[in-house]
């Protein structure tokens, strides 16, 4: 039996695409790939299992495993082919002269082909065929640490918010200095600067970085009854700090609540999210 795991991929449907086969026989394996320039994600995910079925000998066993329902349910169930049909015809000649098998799995769930296939479709569509995306998995599911290796290092800022909201009165507490366990705001920041240099300890396949500066912001929000936290982290290495700046004000924020929560257990902690950011192969990106 021949494995064959396939997907398609478009930036924009219609758009740039691509399309990847992973063809398995036992010990062997091999992949293939390819794009158009303006195309839609269907015509990718039948040109994926046209490629693919071209690949093997006729009169062979071959099972194609999918996440396009598109694809597998009109193989199978007969849904109605209103559009593509130059290529619906010619992946029927070629199912033709085979025993073909059409599996639907469910995509981005971890299965080691169909992860690949969808990597080496997504870099087509990009028209990034030669630089692999960075992934936690290899082509045999197993987690693993991206390399960075041939990254350069540049110098790269992020910058997280974020918010504890609160009763008023727990508020004024915080502004009078009055609360038991201390100095609130003095403590909730050096939580968060600690938070940033720890992260690759916190969160798994994190690289540890040169961190240069951390800025942890708290103010005040008298109107919403809020303490408004930003995280701003600043390196020179080869990723981005966007995880230390979300990790400085999540544990600021959770720092917050630690230390008021016998007052108010009310209090909600919201709207953790990366602010902006710059450096590296995306250059600046302004989130609000």
């Amino acid at each position: 039996m021949i494995e064959i795991y396939t997907d398609g991929a478009c930036s924009g449907n219609p758009g740039p695409g691509g399309w990847a086969a992973i063809i398995v026989n036992g010990a062997d394996g091999k992949e293939i790939k390819g794009r158009e320039g303006k195309t839609t994600s269907n015509r990718m995910e039948i040109m994926a299992a046209i490629k693919g079925l071209a690949q093997t000998p006729q009169g062979s066993q071959v099972r194609i495993e999918s996440d396009s329902q598109y694809l597998v349910n009109t193989m199978t169930r007969n849904w109605k082919r209103k559009v593509n049909h130059d290529l619906w015809d010619e992946l029927d000649k070629l199912v033709a002269e085979r025993s073909v098998d059409w599996v639907w799995i469910r995509g981005h769930v971890g299965h080691p082909g169909n992860e690949r296939a969808n990597r080496l479709a997504s870099e087509m569509a990009a028209n990034r065929g030669d630089t692999p995306s960075p992934t936690h998995f290899d082509l045999d599911g197993n987690v693993h640490m991206v390399d960075i290796t041939d990254k350069p290092a540049t110098e790269r800022v992020a910058t997280a918010r974020g918010a504890v909201v609160m009763k008023p009165a727990t508020l004024e507490l915080i502004k009078r200095g009055e609360m038991k366990k201390g100095d609130v705001l003095g403590v909730a920041r050096l939580a968060g600067i600690m938070a940033a240099k720890q992260t690759y300890q916190l969160i798994p396949l994190c690289h540890p970085l040169p961190i240069s500066s951390v800025d942890v912001d708290l103010k005040l929000d008298e109107k919403r009854s809020a303490v408004e936290i930003a995280a701003t982290v600043k390196t020179t290495a080869q990723t981005g700090v966007e995880m230390e700046a979300l990790t400085a004000v999540a544990v600021a924020a959770l720092t917050i609540y630690d230390m008021c929560k016998a007052v108010d257990r009310a209090m909600r902690i919201e709207n953790i999210h990366l602010a902006r950011k710059s450096g590296g192969r995306s250059g600046e990106i302004v989130l609000e």
